[in-house]
């Protein structure tokens, strides 16, 4: 049996974020404002052409799979994305944190996609918010870091939109976030993860600084109905 994180996608919208699922027992897939996530069950024959067929007309799609993947007839890549997936193995707890994140709310939301666009951590739209947990920190009344949750995979919690204004970088703000996130995560007695661009060096050395190992690679397909 694969580990549940061989396949995040549909076994999240399979268990932790159910509420969110459309699809079958065997696709599955998040509203866009949501997520642009879809998912096929292992093994499920023509799982591309059952995505098709259920998702609206001009929907992208963004699918996660550690193997690389053929282009799926009756689909073309918009992009393909080398990543790589981390687990929490060995937490090295930081000190006294200086500051205490905000915690963000609807209202935020513009000032998140405005971030996230900037710094392009990953997709983000008007409702991923709702995944919860998102937290970020100000300056001169700007949202110049954040970072939240997003898969909710059984006893897994991913960390996700972890991003810096550029011009706020090297102040510590990512790993004060990230450590906030650890402890919200474990103290619901989850175990964190998280994925990140392979060619990402700056965020991999902070991830292992704080004790998450590679598990596997993540290959991300951004896909549209051809």
């Amino acid at each position: 049996m694969e580990h549940l994180l061989h396949n995040p996608v549909f076994n999240a919208l399979a268990s932790g974020d159910a509420l969110f699922a459309f699809g079958n027992s065997e696709v599955k897939f998040f509203d866009e404002e949501v997520s642009p996530f879809a998912g096929i069950e292992d093994n499920t024959k023509d799982g591309f052409t059952k995505l098709a067929g259920l998702l609206p007309p001009g929907r992208k799609m963004l699918y996660a799979n550690p193997a690389k993947i053929p282009i799926p007839a009756g689909w073309k890549i918009l992009a393909d994305i080398a990543g790589l997936q981390f687990i929490l193995e060995d937490y090295k707890k930081q000190g006294n944190q200086p500051a205490q994140p905000v915690a963000l709310k609807k209202e935020n939301v513009d000032e998140m996609v405005r971030l996230t666009m900037l710094t392009k951590p990953g997709p983000f739209n008007k409702r991923t918010i709702e995944f919860g947990n998102y937290f970020g920190f100000f300056e001169d009344g700007q949202l110049v870091a954040m970072t939240g949750q997003r898969l909710h995979v059984a006893n897994f919690t991913e960390i996700s939109a972890v991003c810096t204004h550029p011009g706020y970088l090297g102040r510590g703000f990512a790993g004060a976030l990230l450590h906030h996130q650890v402890s919200l995560i474990l103290n619901m007695g989850q175990i964190p993860f998280l994925h990140v661009r392979s060619d990402n060096e700056r965020a991999i050395e902070l991830y292992k600084r704080i004790g998450f190992k590679v598990s596997r690679p993540m290959n991300f397909y951004f896909l549209q109905k051809a």
